[in-house]
């Protein structure tokens, strides 16, 4: 693929050569018209060839005309080792002055591939003269303002969505606990699961909208300490669980690595065999969960990262946001997710940190 910088140093290059190019010949040809001209205005004599000089005599001159026509071709000589000079000074140069131009272009193009919903707050400055460029970074800037405030109150809304939404129904389960009778228990249990299983949404919807915001600060995390308080609260119901973590922080948002650990070992041992296992393994700045369970096809890996995609399960097994809430969490962290099918069934599901701290 040819670069905007190449392109701009062959035309400059090629215009300079052809300018040059133009010159010479045209100094050239003038050269020899004007000699030819000069010649022809000479008296007869002038122009005859000279007696040959006695042994030993310095030789005389060569005729005026195969003089001029020695003279003439030097000329030509020198203009066409001069043309190729100027091709390598011209792409030379070409080069410079094309990049020194490019180099708003570079600092707008740095910007915003720096640029993720946590640094909003950057922008290009662009200095110098108001021109095209001055005026597309000018641009970018203003459009920068206006999806910060957009940003901005986007996590507004969520801040007050996450208390309007919570308040209601933990008020409606202190109800259910405390103002129904024991002696409807299965409704009160069926009113409790629904009431759980809302919350459950709710905190999941909330979860992954921060995440997908960005994160507004980070600090430095022991995912291996994450990985063994997470394994500690859980009741693996039958599963065999093994964990092996080598240290590691990284530098990210505790609570949100909190929930991708516990989403993907909660989905480690939702969807397994009875008397399964699952093997959690953190290295190198990997995080690996491996379980036994159903064969998942190939063609639906792609669907296991959406939100509200379930693979032959139901509502009760969850609301199909565990693994998208992990995708989103891991690309707030700079981190990749990739799954992978275990022989035998079950997944193989790691994500790859790369902003560490050491």
């Amino acid at each position: 693929m040819t670069t905007i910088r190449v392109r701009l140093t062959l035309i400059y290059s090629g215009l300079f050569l052809l300018s040059s190019v133009v010159l010479l010949v045209t100094v050239n040809l003038l050269l020899r018209r004007t000699l030819d001209t000069r010649i022809a205005r000479l008296p007869p004599g002038a122009l005859a060839p000279p007696a040959p000089g006695l042994p030993g005599e310095r030789p005389s001159r060569p005729p005026l005309p195969e003089l001029v026509n020695d003279v003439i071709g030097y000329q030509w000589e020198v203009t066409w080792l001069t043309v190729a000079a100027l091709t390598l000074v011209s792409l030379v140069v070409g080069r410079l002055v094309a990049g020194r131009m490019l180099r708003p272009v570079h600092r707008i193009t740095a910007t915003a591939q720096r640029l993720s919903l946590s640094t909003l707050h950057e922008r290009i400055a662009l200095s110098g003269p108001q021109d095209e460029l001055k005026e597309l970074a000018d641009t970018f800037d203003a459009m920068l303002d206006r999806l910060e405030r957009s940003v901005a109150g986007q996590r507004r809304f969520i801040a007050n969505a996450s208390h309007e939404l919570r308040t209601p129904l933990a008020v409606q389960r202190a109800a259910i606990e405390i103002g129904l009778p024991d002696d409807i228990g299965e409704i009160r249990r069926t009113l409790l699961l629904h009431n759980r299983r809302a919350e459950n949404l709710i905190d999941a919807l909330l979860v992954l909208a921060q995440a997908e915001h960005g994160l507004d600060k980070r600090s430095p995390v022991a995912l291996d300490e994450v990985v063994r308080l997470v394994l500690a609260e859980k009741a693996a119901g039958g599963i065999t669980m093994t964990a092996r973590a080598e240290p590691f922080v990284v530098d990210g948002d505790p609570v949100l690595l909190n929930r991708l650990v516990t989403n993907l070992i909660d989905n480690a041992i939702r969807y397994n065999h009875p008397g399964g296992t699952v093997e959690v393994t953190l290295s190198h700045g990997a995080l690996t969960v491996r379980n036994t369970g159903p064969q998942v096809p190939r063609e639906r890996f792609g669907d296991l990262f959406e939100p509200f995609r379930r693979l032959q399960t139901t509502r009760e097994q969850g609301a199909g946001l565990g693994l998208s809430i992990v995708a989103s969490i891991a690309k707030a962290h700079g981190a990749t997710v990739d799954a992978s099918p275990n022989p035998g069934g079950g997944l193989e599901l790691v994500v790859a940190f790369t902003q560490t701290r050491t």
